[in-house]
């Protein structure tokens, strides 16, 4: 099913190979519906698996309009090689994704995360995501989206 942004709902069938690429996948995809002729920019928004095949069922997609804000879940990728876990540390993601508010425009399918600097015992936060412009997450800032963990054999130092 497809809804417009107006809010009137397009029932059509698609063949599930054709799909494939937006259903199983981690990051966050954009798809470009052609109905009647007419080229739509759309967000997968619903999946419904068939309960024992795990078959693809439904989908239901969000058409996107232009300079219109939208919100999506998409993955925190971590980069960097972080001071703590050269020093014996294990790195401990916390959040795999957050939620964005932005414009088709501006839309991402991931977000990064630097670790570089983090030391034995530190934690990154949401707030230490580094976003583009006209990319808003509206996540708590404060809210743990990594830590180094210190092992017991360096604790007593």
């Amino acid at each position: 099913m497809y809804r417009s942004g107006g809010g009137e709902a397009v029932q059509f069938t698609i063949n599930a190979p054709d799909v494939r690429h937006l259903v199983y996948t981690s990051k966050f995809k954009m798809a470009e519906i052609t109905l009647d002729g007419k080229t739509h920019k759309a967000i997968l928004k619903d999946i419904q698996f068939h309960p024992v095949t795990e078959a693809v069922l439904h989908l239901d997609f969000l058409t996107l309009v232009p300079g219109v804000k939208f919100k999506a879940t998409v993955p925190v990728r971590f980069v960097g090689q972080a001071k703590g876990v050269k020093e014996g540390g294990k790195f401990m993601p916390r959040m795999r994704s957050v939620s964005i508010l932005t414009t088709p425009e501006k839309a991402v399918d991931e977000v990064t995360a630097d670790i570089t600097a983090m030391e034995l015992g530190s934690t990154l936060r949401v707030r230490d995501i580094a976003t583009q412009e006209g990319v808003d997450i509206i996540n708590q800032p404060a809210v743990p989206i990594a830590s180094i963990e210190i092992p017991r054999a360096l604790r007593g130092k």
